[in-house]
């Protein structure tokens, strides 16, 4: 049976038209504190702000979004101006004296929440080392600097005295850290010489792809002991399809960046089994969490369908086609882009929405909120469009 070929013309103007006209403009009009500073993300269906707490994720995030649309879809000095302010925002309250960043602050800067992990720190580094290139501030380009070198200060033990887990009676490691820094490393490695970036990036697909891997289940896991072993509870049977899928649109820029064909190929076909493992037959869509034996998953929003799981996919599916032309990744596409588009786009608002129930019915009509922000629908809106642009050429240029 033959996979249709979309008309990739069509679909770039699907994508980048949602960008440019529907979701960075939301995002624009009304995110932007003009009395404080920062952000608001916590955003109902029309845009009305209805909490006034400030995440660094997410300020961060918006900060690295406008700045890399900036810096690579069209030089808009509003769109500077925008992550400008995040960031005159993020430097005067975002660290406390060590320089760690802040979980959350409130309107004012006030710190709310301290510094328990170091993704706030990730996604710090990503804001300023994309902003650093937009201006050529060389302060910006420390502030990433330093920030990544606490970062690998502490990634041994992210949470530090803020770990709720006591290791020497079940010592596990978390997949998000290592997935994270295989983006981050890329990220970065234009702004210093200071690190040993292959080095890293080396440490990190070996991770991603062989620590967190299980044979016998022929799954990525979640949670596993620090040298890669099966734990049989809770935490080592959890898969997140939606994260280990990220993780492997990561992994191809990896592997096109060093021309590793082998690479690109097991990222692909690892990407094809997640989803062919947490796609619900039932009611379409993608599981947030399962557990491996098939026992009930602890996490009670287990079957929630979650934008930012969906849209990752159309990336990872997108950049597995271009680089591989793996028609499985073309069947998933078509799949996944109809059940993606027909259930989270806001006609009337703009913007997406982000949490659905099972049946694939709106479940929260936030906006934004304390996870959601300006981050994955426009980063996949631009991801995709970049890479429909190349599969349209020589129609589009």
């Amino acid at each position: 049976m033959s996979v249709v070929v979309p008309n990739w013309r069509d679909l770039y103007s699907l994508y980048s038209n949602s960008l440019t006209e529907n979701v960075i403009p939301f995002w624009e009009k009304n995110s932007l504190d003009v009395v404080d500073g920062g952000y608001f993300t916590c955003l109902l269906r029309d845009g009305t702000v209805f909490d006034t707490d400030k995440f660094i994720w997410l300020q961060a995030r918006e900060v690295w979004m406008f700045s890399k649309m900036y810096n690579e879809w069209e030089p808009k000095e509003s769109w500077l101006d925008i992550a400008l302010h995040g960031a005159k925002f993020l430097e005067k309250y975002g660290r406390n004296e060590e320089g760690d960043w802040y979980f959350s602050l409130r309107k004012d800067g006030k710190p709310l929440v301290s510094a328990y992990n170091i993704f706030s720190d990730c996604f710090a580094v990503m804001a300023f080392a994309q902003l650093a290139k937009a201006t050529g501030n060389e302060r910006f380009s420390n502030i990433a600097v330093q920030t990544f070198e606490r970062i690998l200060q502490r990634q041994s033990n992210p949470k530090g005295r803020f770990s709720k887990g006591i290791s020497e009676n079940r010592e596990l490691k978390n997949f998000a850290l290592p997935m994270i820094l295989c983006n981050l490393s890329l990220e970065l490695e234009r702004l210093s010489d200071k690190f040993d970036i292959e080095s890293l990036i080396d440490a990190c697909v070996k991770e991603v792809m062989v620590d967190f891997y299980n044979e016998e289940f022929d799954i990525t896991l979640e949670n596993v002991g620090p040298l890669g072993s099966f734990s049989d509870t809770f935490e080592g049977r959890c898969v997140n399809p939606g994260h280990v899928i990220e993780s492997m649109w990561f992994i191809m820029d990896i592997a096109e960046r060093r021309q590793d064909k082998k690479l690109m190929q097991l990222a692909v076909d690892r990407t094809i089994r997640s989803l062919s493992y947490g796609w619900d037959e039932k009611h379409g869509g993608i599981f947030y969490f399962m557990d491996v034996k098939n026992f009930p998953p602890q996490q009670l929003e287990w079957d929630q369908k979650l934008w930012w799981v969906h849209v990752e996919t159309l990336i990872a599916l997108l950049k597995g086609y271009q680089h591989t032309g793996d028609s499985r990744c073309l069947e998933w596409f078509n799949k996944v882009h109809e059940y993606t588009w027909a259930h989270f786009p806001d006609a009337e608002n703009g913007e997406w929405f982000g949490y659905l129930n099972r049946q694939g019915e709106v479940l929260l009509p936030l906006k934004g909120g304390k996870w959601k922000g300006c981050f994955h629908v426009p980063r996949a809106l631009f991801q995709c469009s970049k890479i429909l642009a190349k599969l349209a050429n020589p129609i589009i240029d």
